[in-house]
């Protein structure tokens, strides 16, 4: 999956968020563990050999805090699937 030049690894979406997640982040273990241990609900985890995943049934909890957009700007991106 593509989308506007980021090759991401994860596809889940939720009702409300999608989350673009980068490859190249998997190449930095200490920021993945960043992520996953400062998500206040817990979207992010560590699946096989240590990559980056999202948990599905989280996604949705999301509180668009910007803590893994702040981390990771050019890696991680949430995406709102509705209009406000």
């Amino acid at each position: 999956m593509e989308i506007s030049g980021l090759r991401l690894m994860s596809e889940n979406n939720g009702m409300f968020i999608r989350v673009d997640i980068e490859k190249s982040i998997n190449q930095d273990s200490e920021l993945c563990k960043l992520l996953v241990e400062s998500c206040p609900v817990d979207i992010f985890a560590l699946g096989e050999d240590d990559q980056l995943t999202t948990v599905a049934e989280n996604l949705d909890e999301c509180t668009l805090c910007d803590i893994c957009t702040d981390a990771a700007p050019d890696q991680v991106r949430i995406v709102k699937l509705y209009r406000e």
